[in-house]
């Protein structure tokens, strides 16, 4: 699994009690309860990953500057809703309490000042997760009967980076449709993408990330559909200049940054398709030569261009490998992207039209 690089952790989290409403500031090593039915049994394990930048604005203020973090706080709400009970959905945060929590009483603590301004002075990648457990002393296949909410934030230098090897591992199915879990970000999801880059080490060393099918394994395998990379969206760029983002489904996270990225290649009148991509055709592309690169496109890494993509048969050998394009015009496109996106932060460049960036004050 791909991993960060440079990475500092800031000296406190946070836990809000969903049923008491209270707030606390832990330190960052504080241990979660051995026995707890979110370690046990991986429930009301719901996550986010939120890239965040700090700054001091013109009047010399700490600044905590977000982009479309709207879509990160409602689909971690999706999430927690959905590991809760019929009868605890009126415990589901609303966007505007989890702004309050994370901003006011966690970022905007007087404890969290200094790794704020140290952030700022670096000019430093940040990264904001928010998280979920049962806090109650019991085992049990049972809904949480404490939940909460902790997080933690970070900086860091990079997240996987270029240049990466992936490869198709059709035998592995990273979610299944019919349970709506695919779409959000539970631990559950995450067992199998940690098992799937293990096995394709097996076929390259170098190998640092899976490329899923979905979950129609009746079918034969050229008429699967790609889905998602273990741990990140996909864009595939093509010789014609096209971008091709796989729709959103049961399967695929609703990706905030890969949403940011096709706003951005759109305004550069890139021709940004959103259709389904068959494992059959995507052989072909990469045959033909039609296929410039592939992109694992997530929060923390925004876009990383894939270098080399191997592509197995149902026997689980390499049927094709696919080598990035470097020197055709898309790909350079792809990388112009990322640092664009980056920059939004910044407040160095124009912010692409459906884009929202939120800062406050701390």
């Amino acid at each position: 699994m791909p991993g960060f690089e440079g990475l500092k952790w800031a000296s406190f989290q946070m836990r809000y009690m969903l049923e008491e409403g209270c707030f606390d500031l832990f330190e960052t090593e504080a241990k979660v309860h051995s026995v707890t039915r979110s370690i046990h049994y991986g429930l009301f394990l719901a996550f986010e990953g939120i890239r965040f930048y700090c700054k001091k604005n013109e009047k010399g203020m700490l600044e905590a500057v977000f982009l479309n973090w709207d879509k990160n706080l409602e689909r971690f709400r999706r999430a927690i809703a959905f590991n809760l009970g019929k009868d605890q959905q009126h415990l589901v945060p609303t966007a505007e309490k989890l702004v309050e929590v994370f901003i006011n009483k966690y970022l905007g603590a007087e404890s969290m000042r200094g790794f704020i301004e140290e952030m700022a002075a670096f000019d430093a990648q940040g990264y904001f997760r928010p998280f979920t457990i049962d806090e109650d002393l019991s085992i049990g296949v049972n809904l949480p009967n404490r939940p909460s909410i902790r997080a933690v934030i970070n900086r860091y230098e990079r997240y996987m980076g270029e240049p990466f090897t992936g490869v198709v591992m059709p035998h592995l199915v990273r979610a299944v449709g019919i349970n709506q879990t695919g779409c959000l970000k539970l631990g559950v999801n995450y067992l199998i993408s940690v098992k799937a880059v293990d096995e394709a080490r097996k076929i390259d060393p170098e190998a640092a990330s899976v490329l899923f099918l979905d979950d129609r394994t009746h079918l034969p395998l050229e008429e699967r559909f790609i889905t998602e990379w273990d741990a990140s969206c996909s864009l595939f760029a093509f010789k014609d200049g096209s971008v091709v983002k796989i729709p959103e489904s049961n399967l695929i996270i609703p990706s905030v940054t890969i949403q940011g990225i096709v706003a951005i290649l759109r305004q550069w009148d890139v021709n940004v398709l959103e259709k389904d991509l068959t494992y059959g055709e995507l052989i072909e592309d990469v045959k033909s030569g039609d296929l410039v690169t592939v992109c694992s496109v997530g929060t923390a890494g925004i876009l990383n261009r894939c270098q080399k993509l191997l592509l197995l048969d149902k026997r689980g050998n390499v049927t094709a490998t696919h080598r990035a394009k470097e020197d055709h015009p898309i790909f350079h496109k792809l990388g112009e992207a990322r640092s664009y996106y980056w920059d939004i932060y910044k407040g160095k460049v124009e912010l692409p039209i459906g884009m929202k960036l939120d800062k406050y004050v701390l």
